[in-house]
């Protein structure tokens, strides 16, 4: 079976999965946070090589103040209680993303989880946060712009001199885009390098997403016919 290399994943639903059970919001982001340990070890075994996480947007500051914390309390506790099992397990963690945005403390116990696992190449786990496609577009484009001024280049800008400016230049273009939720749409994410992926949108929600929706998904991306504009 062809296995994609890169799969990115929207995360959605958690607040309705929690809403269907009676509970609050913040319970559903609990359940979906433990869903990404699963997903990371399905993906692992599927032999996924890079896995990129929609974990918090630049428009989800606008969610309640509540939800907001405790989603930051969550992605701290993450860093901090995962460490070890990302070890152990090989995992990469990096993030994209402004995360100068966010407070001091999950910023912080990130950092050093990257640090930690900075060497690890079992599975590449990129983590976007406060993470927007245009935010991105705009801060690679100022990023150029700021260097050719210094160096009073004026020749037109390359793909690949704009693709060096994004927040993570080496990481390759997702071969497939899951998004769970029943939503279909990207969100603004990944706006430059979505443009050649296979998209799978499925009802499941997030929290109840697990190995076997992995696979399923993975199933139909390796029947797929990808021609890169080709014949």
């Amino acid at each position: 079976m062809n296995v994609p290399r890169h799969i990115a994943i929207i995360m959605d639903g958690n607040g309705r999965w929690a809403q269907a059970r009676g509970l609050a919001r913040s319970e559903g982001h609990r359940a979906g946070s433990k869903q990404v340990e699963i997903i990371a070890d399905a993906a692992i075994a599927e032999g996924v090589q890079t896995l990129t996480l929609y974990a918090f947007s630049t428009e989800n500051w606008n969610r309640p103040k509540t939800e907001v914390e405790t989603l930051m309390t969550l992605f701290a506790e993450y860093a901090q209680h995962s460490l070890n099992d990302l070890q152990r397990r090989g995992i990469r963690l990096r993030t994209i993303g402004r995360m100068e945005g966010l407070p001091m403390l999950p910023r912080m116990a990130l950092q050093r989880a990257i640090e930690a696992t900075a060497k690890n190449t079992t599975l590449t786990l990129n983590v976007a946060l406060n993470y927007g496609g245009r935010a991105e577009l705009v801060d690679a484009a100022s990023k150029v712009v700021a260097g050719r001024v210094k160096s009073g280049d004026t020749s037109p800008v390359t793909e690949e001199e704009f693709a060096a400016a994004l927040y993570a230049p080496d990481l390759t273009s997702p071969d497939l885009l899951i998004r769970t939720g029943g939503e279909l749409r990207i969100s603004n994410f990944l706006l430059w390098e979505l443009s050649y992926t296979e998209f799978y949108f499925t009802e499941v929600l997030w929290p109840d997403f697990g190995p076997a929706e992995l696979h399923a998904a993975i199933e139909e991306f390796g029947n797929r016919q990808r021609r890169f504009g080709k014949v």
